[in-house]
């Protein structure tokens, strides 16, 4: 994997930039949509493709679990696995050591959990974690982390940060090499000090690059913009910034605002599976009565196929009978609408005018009372 940074806005920390990863480039800022189960749900890779999605994330640990890595590694890894010839990056199992709590220990070694699916026992390691990344065959890597609680003690923060450096170290020495990219995740709760001392000692390590983990899990908006600008001016510039899990788009546009490259959520997906959709004025819930009768696309300025071809009275009468392509149509339009802002964005940062038209954006989001796009959202599917 190579990183360039082609572009740094002059008013913000926004920045342009391109992966390349052994599966294509990658234009960044970038989202990527979540495919915990080798599958963005409701979707196949020619959706993807048309929605010009570069870049996916797959969990470890549920594929771990269900069809087991070596499965995956000796049907040709991921990428013939699933059919998807673009990047992928697979997380550590990290989030699940929070989604999980109930099912969980945590030791110096690592990990264990009772499996929810059967209740069998399993232990995760960083070395675990990294082997099971490598089977998968992804083009990114993640080192595994602990993503405490937001509601945990200070102490509880600082012995878990320390933990994931260390954790960090032992996930670096199991992958010696370059290949493989592997990032290193950068924690501390809320808590800035611990943030500057995890982003230290990460870049220490030395990896290919940066993530923001332990955010978007109860802290507010405000909060987290601050963690976000003090860490990502901590990470080297030459490397891409990952902040993992989040989020609603306006969190993107203050991300990117802030220096960060990369993000994931299953904000879009999920929302669209139940029936929330995002448009350039805000959400819309298309389970409403109100729009029994409408003719309007989702959004008059959005180009997705849902949006030509479709009308809200279709996407609600589909909704409300438990249709499927009710689902999958409203998929194809919130990965539309997170991919096209990415390009709006990219495009506004190489114009020099990030600043005029985030203000702008936001302004428009917020526009219409009747939708909000403030609501926190859990990020991954278990």
């Amino acid at each position: 994997m190579r990183f360039e940074l082609l572009v740094t806005d002059r008013t913000t920390e926004a920045r342009l930039g391109r992966l390349t990863t052994p599966h294509g480039m990658v234009d960044t800022p970038v989202f990527m949509p979540c495919g915990t189960q080798a599958t963005v749900k409701t979707l196949d890779p020619r959706d993807l493709h048309e929605e010009r999605c570069e870049l996916i994330l797959c969990n470890t640990y549920h594929l771990y679990l269900r069809p087991g890595h070596e499965v995956v590694k000796a049907l040709g890894g991921l990428h013939r696995f699933m059919g998807w010839n673009r990047a992928v990056l697979t997380d550590s199992g990290g989030y699940q050591v929070l989604s999980l709590s109930a099912l969980r220990n945590i030791t110096e070694d690592g990990v264990t959990f009772q499996s929810h699916l059967d209740g069998s026992r399993h232990f995760l390691s960083p070395e675990k974690a990294i082997e099971i990344q490598f089977a998968l065959g992804a083009d990114i890597l993640m080192a595994l982390d602990e993503c405490p609680p937001y509601s945990a003690e200070y102490a509880y923060h600082q012995a878990s940060m320390e933990r994931t450096v260390r954790w960090a170290r032992r996930c670096r020495a199991a992958h010696p090499g370059e290949e493989p990219a592997l990032f290193g995740i950068v924690q501390g709760g809320t808590y800035l000090d611990l943030r500057s001392r995890s982003a230290e000692a990460t870049r220490q390590i030395g990896f290919s690059g940066y993530a923001l983990g332990g955010l978007g899990v109860g802290e507010g908006p405000a909060q987290m913009y601050a963690v976000v600008g003090h860490t990502a001016a901590l990470l080297p510039a030459k490397a891409p910034r990952y902040l993992m899990g989040v989020g609603t788009p306006q969190d993107l546009l203050e991300g990117i605002a802030r220096g960060v490259d990369m993000f994931d959520c299953v904000l879009p997906t999920r929302n669209a599976r139940n029936g929330g959709l995002f448009t350039s004025t805000g959400r819309l819930n298309i389970k409403a009565a109100a729009y029994t009768r409408d003719e309007r696309p989702v959004d008059p300025a959005c180009a997705c196929y849902t949006c030509r071809h479709f009308s809200r009275a279709y996407l609600r009468h589909l909704y409300v009978s438990d249709e499927i392509l009710g689902l999958r149509l409203n998929t194809i339009h919130n990965l539309h609408y997170y991919a096209d802002l990415m390009r709006q964005a990219r495009q506004a940062i190489e114009a020099g005018t990030f600043l005029a038209w985030k203000a702008d954006c936001l302004a428009r989001m917020l526009s219409d009372p009747s939708t909000s796009q403030h609501a926190q959202e859990t990020h991954t599917d278990v």
